[in-house]
């Protein structure tokens, strides 16, 4: 069946009204395209491709309401040891529930990408088992990447016997499609610098995208990023390669960070930042000034290096907030970034689209263009700048032609005398 949506504001396609889409794809974007089987009034909203979350601990989720769970001193290093403590109680079927429930949250707001941070560091694979489950049995209405992630780190887990790095291996061979780490909560420089190598070297003999947890703390000598950096730079796998948080960026002196940003353009290595989680994380230590806890967001977003956001976590032992809505994701991000000018406001939107989707490596089937999959999302607004500033609704999720929900605008009647 032939479907022509007509009546839309399109996401950087100003010279278009409407959109074709046969047998979910794409077909055709301009004005007057022609006779279809079905014709859909969109209204004059804006249309853009589906929100990216390119970084949330699903298997996390709501385990901030377990007990012991409670993060007296809001610190990432106290969430590591009550994840610790709550995942040994937890089965595969209770893991696999939470995971369901927190899919349809993220996605009732427009959301149908996610890369899924899941722990490894268990010695039965639960939660990668459950995470790699969910993945196939909802591809058709979302797609999640599955991140092999070392939560109690690569050689510190289990003593540092390296069993972590075996996990790391199996959950590759089990079908995780990204390798993690955390560099930043090994016991030494030295051993945090292994860890990249091995990751590194583990991801090219599996063929697998890697996305390292780096440098999510205040300390300024904090630099796993660099290493990672040279180590893809070197190899050609930049494009592959996600570095998350890297907050110490925010502390860093600019001596350091320029030079590095050089690199950072020349590997084309891709950048995830989690607004809202660290700026409740980090600081902890600070009394005033108090810093943001963000890596360098403006920088990378006017410096052609790739950014995108991630909601991170939804009321976990780290984080006691969260709901999955990246236009809320999006709002914090971009005040805390202080990228409001004009020209910005044309393109923020790419942070938790198009920038998500290069972060993911799946540009080839991600956006508004013919031959793609006919994914989108209706918000209740008529511009770019007005979905942002007013952080407006998802009326609709579209996947492969087909609604997965739509709804009416809110309407409102105010009583004012003027």
């Amino acid at each position: 069946m032939k479907k022509k949506f007509t009546n839309a504001v399109i996401y950087k396609q100003a010279d278009a009204n409407e959109f074709m889409v046969e047998d979910g794809k794409f077909t055709a974007f301009g004005k007057d395209l022609g006779e279809a089987d079905e014709v859909i009034d969109l209204g004059g909203k804006l249309v853009i491709p589906p929100y990216v979350d390119s970084h949330l601990h699903l298997d996390y989720y709501f385990t901030g309401k377990a007990d012991n769970s409670e993060n007296a001193t809001g610190t990432l290093y106290e969430g590591i040891a009550r994840w610790s403590h709550i995942k040994l109680g937890q089965s595969k079927k209770e893991a696999k529930e939470r995971m369901y429930q927190a899919v349809r949250d993220v996605m009732a707001y427009g959301t149908q990408y996610i890369r899924a941070q899941t722990d490894c560091t268990d010695p039965e694979l639960k939660n990668i088992e459950a995470m790699l489950e969910v993945r196939d049995e909802l591809k058709d209405k979302v797609t999640i990447q599955v991140v092999a992630f070392p939560q109690e780190g690569v050689f510190a887990y289990k003593d540092g016997n390296g069993q972590g790095l075996e996990l790391m291996e199996e959950a590759l061979k089990m079908g995780a499609d990204v390798l993690g780490g955390i560099p930043h909560f090994e016991w030494s420089r030295e051993l945090g610098e292994k860890s990249i190598h091995k990751i590194v070297e583990l991801a090219m003999k599996y063929d697998k995208l890697i996305d390292v947890h780096c440098d999510e703390t205040d300390d300024p000598e904090s630099r796993f990023v660099q290493l990672l950096n040279a180590l893809v730079l070197t190899e050609g796998y930049g494009p592959k390669t996600t570095a998350s948080h890297t907050c110490s960026l925010g502390s860093a002196d600019d001596a350091y960070f320029f030079r590095l940003m050089q690199l950072f353009q020349q590997s084309k290595m891709n950048f995830t930042s989690q607004p809202t989680e660290n700026m409740y994380l980090q600081g902890r230590s600070d009394s005033y000034p108090k810093r943001r806890g963000l890596t360098r967001v403006a920088e990378f977003f006017h410096n052609d290096i790739n950014v995108s956001f991630g909601q991170d976590s939804i009321v976990d032992p780290w984080y006691p907030a969260g709901n999955g809505n990246m236009m809320n994701i999006l709002d914090n991000g971009i005040h805390a970034a202080q990228i409001m000018s004009d020209e910005d406001f044309e393109r923020v939107l790419d942070l938790i689209t198009y920038n998500g989707a290069k972060t993911l490596h799946i540009e080839d089937q991600y956006g508004l263009a013919a031959d793609k999959p006919a994914n989108f999302i209706v918000l209740d607004a008529p511009s770019p700048f007005e979905a942002v500033r007013n952080r407006v609704e998802c009326l609709a999720s579209v996947r492969n032609g087909e609604y997965l929900f739509k709804k009416k605008p809110r309407e409102f009647e105010i009583g004012l005398d003027i």
